[in-house]
């Protein structure tokens, strides 16, 4: 198991000194920040976030911004059966014509979407070594007995299957646009999720990923749009600042 950033450098680059400008352009003013008191926030300088709805109103929310791009890098995993939670729409987006079944997981019964209806913490009648992938984005924070459904991700995978995961790191709680019935029990870092897949996919391959700095980090937080950023400003990967923690996970083959 090991992590990585988006650029694919290795979770080691964190022992390394950090150069204050040639390897991270997007953060000005690194090497000498303002005295205490120049600081102005501007548009910022409130305790109402600008949208409360992730900047759903205003464009592209930021971490859909970096969990597409994810998607979008290891597209060539979504191929033969497919399992995706809540709908279909990253199966069909990135899997195209590689896809030869799609099926859609909700826990609600009621789901027009639903293909299978599950908790994912104990679904005994999901057969074993069903999907050739799994697309699993920000829906881990909301299960409580995480290392449960993470295991039943491993079981109803097949030998060499590819879980595809997404989670939240910093963001604001999910409750919104009428959904108050949304439970989140947890945020997880790389290091967490490093340790979870390591313990649920026994033998398997893992990268972790990290997407983010303080500046998406706080644009993600007050609601601000993707297209409010530039590329630069969100490809820039700090690692202390987690905005979306993401997993490519093969299970082991079989012997």
């Amino acid at each position: 198991m090991r992590m990585s950033f988006p650029d694919g450098s290795p979770a080691n680059a964190l022992a390394e000194a950090d150069p204050p400008t040639d390897r991270h352009p997007a953060r000005k003013g690194r090497a000498a920040a303002p005295r205490p008191g120049a600081i102005r926030l501007g548009d910022l300088d409130r305790t109402e976030p600008v949208s409360r709805s992730f900047g759903c109103d205003r464009g592209t929310p930021i971490d859909r911004y970096y969990i597409e791009g994810f998607l979008a890098r290891h597209a060539g995993d979504v191929a033969g059966r497919v399992l995706e939670i809540g709908d279909s729409r990253y199966t069909r987006r990135f899997g195209g014509d590689r896809v030869t079944r799609s099926d859609v997981l909700d826990v609600d019964a009621g789901s027009p979407k639903a293909t299978i209806v599950a908790d994912l913490v104990h679904a005994p009648h999901i057969p074993d070594d069903t999907f050739d992938a799994i697309i699993f984005t920000q829906s881990l924070q909301m299960i409580y007995d995480m290392r449960a459904a993470l295991t039943t991700l491993h079981r109803i995978l097949k030998p060499g299957g590819v879980l595809l995961l997404t989670s939240a790191g910093i963001a604001k709680i999910g409750r919104r646009l009428g959904r108050d019935d949304w439970g989140e029990y947890w945020r997880i870092t790389a290091e967490g999720a490093t340790a979870l897949m390591h313990d649920t996919f026994p033998g398997g391959e893992c990268t972790v990923t990290v997407f983010g700095n303080v500046l998406a980090a706080v644009a993600f937080l007050h609601g601000l749009a993707a297209e409010e950023l530039a590329p630069a400003e969100l490809d820039d990967v700090d690692p202390d600042y987690e905005v979306i923690v993401a997993a490519r996970v093969r299970k082991a083959r079989a012997a």
